[in-house]
């Protein structure tokens, strides 16, 4: 509504000025009316730019929350991922060849980014598999989604804030 208000008033002055340039003349009016016209342009747009701007905080305000509970979500999910690697009991070493295994490297890249063989990684992640009773990748990361399924995610969040107070 506020839109087609602003659009109609900005109508009026930019008619009004190419109508001067083009030396289109309008039937006269009484300045009393112009002027009120003028003026109930002018209230439409300022009307606009407050409304503008109150959806612009209103939208800066939920993008903020938002983001905040992505970082919890993220944290929780980080969470759930150091629980099950002790339930399973991995090393430090399976640990973070698991956790870059999740998030997608390859085992070749996992190895340089570790600075070790490749079979030092397949090794790791073959013991992290027997270890998660898995058979491969693709089923790790989906006892970690089905995790996040059946755990409502703000559930986690709320429960890894409460340990941290708690520590």
């Amino acid at each position: 509504m506020v839109l087609v208000v602003q659009a109609l008033c900005a109508v009026f002055f930019v008619s009004d000025i190419v109508f001067s340039v083009l030396g289109i003349y309008a039937q006269p009016i009484s300045w009393q009316s112009r002027e009120m016209l003028e003026l109930g342009a002018a209230l439409g747009l300022s009307l606009g730019v407050c409304v503008g701007a109150v959806l612009l905080l209103r939208t800066l305000r939920d993008k903020r929350r938002a983001e905040t509970r992505l970082r919890r979500a993220s944290g929780a999910f980080l969470d759930l991922i150091e629980e099950r690697f002790g339930e399973w009991g991995l090393t430090p070493a399976e640990r973070e060849v698991a956790l870059f295994a999740i998030k997608g490297f390859s085992t070749l890249e996992i190895a340089e980014l570790r600075q070790t063989s490749e079979g030092t990684v397949k090794a790791q992640t073959n013991a992290v598999y027997r270890k998660a009773s898995v058979g491969g990748r693709s089923q790790l990361l989906s006892l970690f989604i089905d995790d996040l399924i059946a755990t409502p995610v703000v559930a986690v969040a709320n429960d890894a804030l409460e340990k941290r107070k708690e520590a």
